[in-house]
């Protein structure tokens, strides 16, 4: 019996993802992204806003690993639980962005007319603000507030699926499946769901990934600039703002959550590229030839 088309290739896109090393250590560096903030509370020797007065700007030792910001609050403890607010941001308004811009974006493309047009001007007014703008606006709007970051976030990257799911869908709807679906009787809203959203997929996991990526930083330049997660919640943007006073004393107030902020994202790239290069039957046809 020869294997079914589906699962030969899902098995083509495993190999390809087992042979990537660099998409390899993405993942490897997200899963410790992730259970660095899921496990904060635990592996955290400290409370992270608990203030140490004596051991202010203290430097890596035995009893602070990553030493002490300017108030002596550790700050391994501090990086820990700034993981989990990043991620909570980014998966967060990244996941609202998605399913927002997939909808928008499917609808736009398969029925086209006039609701395309006017999905994807508004689409366009917004994908004309630079993100990291258009996101410090809306917050200075809203406040500074972890929900309205993530509001903004969310705002920001609707647009990008919106776009891809179109120029896809436009694309899928004319496949001779989509066509016998609706031929058959098969709603516009099953057609949609069944028939071109699987076969529209790729691109928007690749632009998941990378999205999370750039909310990563985006949600760190906001608290950097004091419109993000306010003090004393720890945030590696706010650590990073503070850090910069005392950048010539003790460098590792900056350093310790630049460094979480570049592996972070790191990760994301990383991932977001062997994903990529998994989907795209081109790419892997090449890289086993």
């Amino acid at each position: 019996m020869a294997p079914h088309p589906g699962a030969s290739r899902r098995f083509a896109v495993l190999r390809a993802i087992r042979r990537d090393r660099l998409g390899i250590l993405g993942a490897v560096l997200l899963f410790l992204a992730v259970v660095a903030a899921v496990f904060a509370q635990v592996l955290a020797p400290y409370d992270p806003t608990l203030i140490h007065p004596a051991d202010r700007l203290a430097g890596p030792g035995a009893r602070y690993l990553l030493g002490a910001d300017e108030l002596g609050r550790d700050l391994l403890s501090r990086t820990l639980y700034g993981a989990r607010v990043s991620l909570q941001v980014s998966l967060t308004a990244v996941s609202l962005a998605s399913v927002l811009g997939v909808t928008l974006g499917l609808l736009a493309g398969y029925f086209r007319g006039p609701l395309d047009v006017v999905l994807m001007r508004v689409m366009d007014m917004v994908f004309a603000f630079p993100a990291i703008l258009l996101a410090l606006a809306l917050v200075a709007v809203m406040g500074p507030d972890l929900r309205n970051l993530i509001l903004a976030v969310t705002i920001v990257y609707v647009p990008s699926f919106a776009r891809i799911t179109r120029a896809s869908t436009l694309v899928a709807r004319e496949e001779l499946y989509v066509e016998a679906a609706r031929a058959v009787g098969v709603t516009h809203t099953r057609a949609m769901l069944r028939h071109v959203l699987p076969n529209v997929s790729a691109p928007l996991i690749v632009q998941f990934t990378v999205s999370l990526a750039y909310a990563i930083l985006i949600e760190a330049s906001l608290s950097f600039l004091g419109l993000g997660v306010q003090p004393p919640a720890p945030s590696w943007g706010s650590m990073l703002a503070t850090g910069k006073l005392y950048v010539e004393l003790s460098p590792w107030l900056s350093v310790v959550p630049g460094v979480a902020i570049v592996l972070t994202v790191l990760s994301f790239n990383l991932l977001g590229d062997g994903m990529r290069d998994a989907l795209d039957p081109r790419l892997r046809s090449r890289d086993s030839s």
